[in-house]
């Protein structure tokens, strides 16, 4: 979280595995009811409804506007910044992003449906919140992780955003984004965490907890019996020469250009494949694109003021 001007600008990376701030990460998950649940650990309540935030998995949708979720799951993640210098009521900028392809058809929707209401109250973790929002701005997501340090692209690169839905993929010349080589593949984690289901069902019968799963991809282990474990090691690094595949079919070549590599899928990179550390670079900072977010909303009300 910045603060200019008593404007709390506040960075939320809205994944489709995981929520992100500046400083905190939750489950893309929510669960709403009209009744009061019996479990209130990370209750949300707002205009007369329940939400258990965390809960569940949302699923994938090319527009995040289809339902309140993702605006819930955003109150959720402001709360949790203000929560960190105890403040309950403040004026608020958003700055959130959307895959590079979508920007430009999806901006001004996402910035509607985030200032749906100028003034908010709701409930989260027993705290009251009282929020005054005062705008909000979409920015280029992956981008946006290299934005703050983008002095230090001189010369060529390739921007790899790996998510748990989306890949983005963008060109870097000399600390400038090429807006003709952005690209956006639903190639995301999400895809190796269906493969190793179906290959651990097809081969040995087993169907282990999700959260198994992006544990074993985000440390290359899990302690499994010897056999699962080869066999989700195996399907690891299908996913990993995949993702290569894809970087090479848009014009990645490691002889001409530095790689990049941001967000969550960064680790199963770093752990399922050979990598040249001189030329390929993996930011394991999960928080590294809300940062960005943050660091552009600054920027643009320096220059232009709120909006």
């Amino acid at each position: 979280m910045k603060t200019m001007n008593g404007i709390h600008i506040i960075g939320v990376d809205h994944g489709y595995g995981n929520i992100k701030t500046a400083s905190c990460c939750f489950p893309t998950g929510v669960e709403s009811s009209d009744t009061e649940p019996t479990f209130k650990q990370d209750l949300l309540i707002y205009e007369g409804r329940y939400y258990q935030i965390g809960i569940g998995h949302k699923e994938y949708a090319a527009e995040k506007i289809m339902d309140q979720d993702y605006y819930v799951l955003t109150l959720a993640a402001i709360a949790r910044e203000l929560a960190r210098e105890d403040i309950a009521e403040a004026s608020v900028y958003i700055a959130a992003g959307l895959p590079l392809s979508w920007v430009g058809k999806q901006k001004q929707a996402f910035k509607e449906y985030l200032l749906q209401n100028r003034e908010v109250a709701y409930t989260y973790r027993n705290k009251e919140y009282h929020l005054h929002i005062v705008g909000a701005e979409v920015f280029p997501q992956g981008f946006a992780a290299i934005a703050p340090n983008l002095q230090d692209f001189g010369g060529s690169y390739m921007l790899c955003d790996i998510g748990n839905g989306t890949m983005n993929i963008l060109r870097i010349l000399n600390r400038k984004p090429d807006p003709k080589q952005m690209f956006t593949e639903k190639y995301g984690v999400h895809q190796c965490i269906l493969a190793l289901r179906e290959a651990l069902l097809r081969e040995h019968n087993a169907q282990p907890d999700e959260a198994l799963l992006h544990s074993f991809l985000q440390n290359g282990t899990a302690g499994l019996e010897k056999g699962l474990g080869q066999t989700m090691t195996q399907v690891a690094k299908g996913y990993a020469a995949k993702v290569f595949r894809k970087l090479r079919e848009h014009g990645y070549d490691p002889r001409l250009m530095k790689l990049y590599v941001v967000g969550g899928g960064g680790c199963l990179l770093k752990n399922f494949c050979p990598i040249d550390e001189s030329r390929v670079v993996i930011n394991s900072d999960i928080c590294a694109t809300a940062k960005g977010y943050e660091y552009m909303a600054a920027v643009q009300i320096r220059k232009g003021g709120v909006r």
